[in-house]
């Protein structure tokens, strides 16, 4: 039976993560955890992420579960959500500036204030709700319609140095990055989980991914 680690830091309610992943595939073992040799035995890691940048580093660096991240990124499928993408860059502008993991070289800026969309409308931070993404090919997009809607709720968004680390975009008010990849890693910006058939397909596509691009 495959198994996929739930990596938990103290921080969020993962049940609605770890049943959308059960839903998606019945067959596979799911555990949310943070003890490392779970995490290592597992044959896929998601590493999804609530809160603060600040909370969350803190929790991964005093936990050693920072080390056990950048080891499971190195040789499995692994699945980073919200938070848990923003953690994978360099740093982030949130809580007066904050180290990250640095997997994927590039920071994590906040959306500024007092955006308007092109019909004069203000746009509310956080970026909350259904938005449509733009895809880049990737296996994990397979049997997803391009611009299909996902569920977004954040205030900080990637910017990646190397533009081929990006694999979609959405627009809020102009483009930006809410899906990176790189080898075995994929990570998003939106919610798989609270974001109904599509979400559901993307978290079944990576369930049948062999980290191969």
């Amino acid at each position: 039976m495959s198994s996929v680690a739930v990596i938990d830091y103290g921080m969020g309610n993962l049940h609605s993560i770890a049943k959308a992943l059960q839903h998606a595939d019945s067959r596979v073992d799911v555990q949310v955890t943070a003890d490392a040799s779970v995490i290592r035995a597992a044959d896929r890691v998601v590493f999804p992420g609530v809160g603060a940048m600040r909370d969350c580093m803190q929790a991964l660096n005093d936990t050693g579960l920072s080390a056990v991240i950048r080891e499971s990124a190195q040789s499995k499928p692994f699945l980073g959500i919200c938070l848990g993408m923003q953690a994978l860059l360099t740093d982030s502008e949130e809580n007066d500036g904050i180290a990250c993991l640095n997997l994927f070289p590039g920071h994590v800026r906040r959306f500024t204030d007092h955006l308007h969309d092109a019909g004069g409308n203000i746009l509310k931070i956080p970026h909350m709700g259904w938005n449509q993404v733009k895809q880049v090919e990737h296996p994990l997009w397979q049997h997803i319609p391009d611009q299909s809607r996902f569920y977004f709720v954040h205030s900080y968004y990637a910017v990646p140095d190397d533009a081929r680390h990006s694999v979609a975009t959405a627009d809020y008010p102009q483009a930006f990055t809410c899906a990176l990849a790189k080898d075995n890693v994929f990570a998003v910006q939106f919610h798989p989980e609270k974001s109904q058939t599509v979400g559901l397909q993307l978290l079944q596509n990576f369930l049948n991914w062999d980290g191969n691009v």
